[in-house]
């Protein structure tokens, strides 16, 4: 998963600015993401961005429900795969943090974290009861239940938390502080080892994947959604690119990790699509093979028993 970043404060102009420039834009969307829109191209890109950001929200979801189904996670999903993930979602989150990006961006990034750590638990909670170890799975259990109950918490208590930030940098940017200088360049750095954890985690899959000549206990939507996640956001940066050379330079020198990682992962993914076809076909034609194979054993046993 690459998880989307609008990078609307980083960007041009500051928020203080926008405010005072923004009487032409889009209502909805200055209320929403705080973001001044004043043309179509402008307009679409916040759409299709925030239509990435639901198929990443929803992204795991597929997948929790089919390891609970058939309770073979462990042997579906690579360990590495997760880890890097988490990674990815969790430096995004810094970045996300260290840069002031809007609320809604913050508490998507946790939201993201948060999944990540469910499916995480997941895989350990059957990987040790697929292994006889019932008490620890139970002690599993009951950490992720809480874990839940904590989310749902965070998620209360932190709108009012980051609009209580979000006012005090408007505040200091209204004084002519910036605040933030170096830790911006750490919240960009933070963006390329996202890219980096984004990349590398389709690759433990892959061989996973080959390693059993099956994909079977993994759902395939949750791939289909990254993708899509990941094609809309790097559409929703591509169609922002400035008009002006020098502009269009420094815009994708600025989302250059983030468009990396977008389309780097969206590529890896069409060999993980590509696997889920291969592997489904040879399983159908050895299922059909071994039906070939016992359906003569059943005649002849009906054989012997009618004679």
């Amino acid at each position: 998963m690459m998880a989307p970043q609008l990078y609307i404060h980083a960007f041009n102009i500051s928020a203080v600015e926008n405010r005072r420039l923004c009487i032409n834009g889009t209502p909805w969307i200055w209320h929403l993401l705080e973001e001044c829109v004043e043309n179509a191209w402008e307009y679409w890109s916040v759409v299709i961005g925030l239509i990435s950001i639901v198929c990443f929200l929803f992204a795991a979801l597929p997948q929790l429900y089919v390891a609970y189904q058939n309770g073979k996670v462990d042997q579906a999903l690579s360990l590495g795969f997760l880890l890097c993930w988490i990674g990815g979602d969790l430096t995004n989150f810094i970045g996300c943090y260290l840069t002031n990006q809007l609320s809604i961006q913050i508490v998507t990034a946790i939201f993201y974290v948060n999944m990540d750590i469910i499916m995480l638990s997941q895989f350990v909670y059957y990987k040790l009861k697929n292994q006889k170890m019932t008490k620890c799975s139970m002690h599993l259990k009951n950490f992720c239940v809480t874990w839940v109950l904590i989310c749902i918490t965070l998620c209360a208590i932190l709108p009012s938390q980051l609009f209580l930030r979000n006012q005090f940098h408007s505040i200091l940017l209204e004084a002519g502080k910036d605040p933030l200088g170096m830790i911006k360049l750490s919240g960009f750095v933070c963006g390329y080892i996202s890219c980096v954890f984004y990349l590398g985690s389709r690759f433990p899959q892959l061989y996973k994947n080959f390693q059993r000549q099956s994909t079977e206990g993994t759902s395939y939507l949750l791939f289909a959604l990254a993708m899509m996640g990941n094609c809309t956001y790097g559409l929703s940066l591509v169609l922002k690119v400035p008009a002006a050379k020098s502009l269009r330079n420094l815009y994708l020198l600025h989302h250059l990790p983030w468009l990396i990682g977008s389309f780097g992962v969206l590529f890896l993914d069409i060999f993980i699509t590509a696997q889920f076809i291969i592997y489904r076909k040879q399983n159908k034609r050895r299922f059909s093979l071994v039906a070939m194979e016992v359906k003569p054993l059943l005649v002849d046993e009906e054989d012997s028993q009618n004679i």
